[in-house]
């Protein structure tokens, strides 16, 4: 059996859009189901995001530690960002995000996954990136503001993400993502079997 997300659009009668915010809205869909009746759906309208894991040369991954409100915790991270535009560049925001919160650059980027991380409440889409060959950006500092103003950064070892997730200690979904998906590839195929970092975005077309 092969085991493959499809696309597929069921009829939509109405739709409005009772809250929008500054980068993100609400919007409530009534949709034809298979039996015929016609259910409301509100979900979260998103721009798509990404979220690199950053592997140094020692397998010790860069980390951020920023408050998030909504879940009232510190999240050990790794570093992402929404796509500030339609048809961003997905590749060149995740090195935008990477230079802002930790001020590194990378030399080797590939796609590590992509996720629909709350499917059943946002049309969110993240890209986790790997990126490898770090060194120290020689730009300026990007200013920092509001939570990003705490931000706490750290490397740390692969595995101790992996035991940290499975414990229940780590709980960022890209962060929990990205490392067991990275350790999954490095104990299949290697890093040669990923995508390459252009690879096509179904989810959040994009040129260039």
């Amino acid at each position: 059996m092969t085991i493959k997300d499809t696309a597929e659009e069921w009829q939509v009668t109405a739709t409005s859009t009772p809250f929008k915010g500054a980068k993100t809205s609400v919007r409530t869909d009534e949709v034809v189901m298979p039996d015929g009746s016609v259910a409301g759906r509100d979900f979260q309208v998103h721009p798509g995001s990404v979220a690199v894991l950053a592997l140094d040369s020692e397998d010790r991954v860069l980390v951020i530690r920023q408050y998030r409100h909504p879940v009232r915790h510190k999240l050990w991270e790794i570093p992402a960002g929404l796509l500030d535009v339609p048809g961003e560049n997905p590749l060149h925001a995740a090195q935008r995000e990477l230079f802002e919160e930790t001020h590194v650059k990378a030399g080797d980027w590939r796609v590590l996954t992509d996720v629909y991380p709350s499917p059943g409440g946002s049309d969110e889409a993240v890209r986790i990136f790997l990126a490898r060959d770090l060194s120290e950006a020689e730009e300026e500092r990007f200013a920092t503001a509001d939570e990003e103003a705490d931000m706490e950064q750290g490397q740390v070892p692969l595995r101790e993400l992996v035991r940290g997730a499975l414990v229940g200690e780590l709980h960022n979904s890209c962060l929990v993502i990205g490392a067991l998906a990275l350790t999954a590839v490095l104990a299949g195929e290697g890093v040669e079997s990923l995508r390459p970092a252009d690879a096509p975005w179904p989810a959040r077309p994009f040129e260039g």
